[in-house]
């Protein structure tokens, strides 16, 4: 007989993939940051001392900025530590506060789900386009964007399932 305290498989499964997700992004995030890094050491280096400035730099920072950006966002979306506003849900009885929770899940799917959609439509448009000085293509720009929205959309319909099914563990929703 299973335990009542334990998830149900489906929930245990999506959590391990999710976590897998998550760890992903912050694993890519944290390379793009030291890259970046890295980067604007050469820009210094090559600016001051070999009075020689790289160009590309400019435009490479920018594509890993949106990784960092994005790929950060929708794993504070899983982890649940997304900047939010709590002192109504803190000061309303739990019921209502379940309600906010739900509403906010709901909110945050909708929102991913059209990051998404207009982030595809966004990296298809600027496929063909080039960067200039470095040559990949201008829909690289909004690449992170839709991923973001691909997985803010899977991570909030992640906390609705738990929600659902009264497995939710969030510190805030129910208590």
């Amino acid at each position: 007989m299973a335990n009542p305290s334990e998830p149900p498989k489906l929930i245990s499964r999506m959590d391990g993939l999710y976590d897998v997700l998550a760890r992903i992004c912050n694993i890519l995030a944290g390379m793009a940051l030291i890259a970046m890094t890295l980067m604007f050491a050469w820009l210094v280096f090559g600016r001051y001392v070999l009075n020689d400035t790289p160009t590309w730099v400019e435009q490479v920072s920018h594509l890993l900025l949106m990784v960092i950006a994005f790929l950060g966002a929708a794993v504070g979306v899983r982890q649940d530590t997304h900047l939010s506003v709590v002192i109504f849900r803190s000061a309303v009885p739990s019921w209502l506060r379940t309600v906010c929770v739900f509403i906010t899940d709901i909110l945050m799917a909708s929102f991913g789900g059209l990051m998404f959609w207009y982030g595809l439509e966004l990296t298809q448009f600027k496929w063909k386009t080039l960067i200039p000085l470095i040559q990949v293509p201008e829909g690289l720009r909004s690449l992170p964007l839709t991923i973001c929205g691909a997985l803010v959309f899977l991570f909030s319909v992640g906390h609705l399932i738990r929600l659902l099914s009264g497995k939710d563990e969030r510190k805030d929703s129910i208590e």
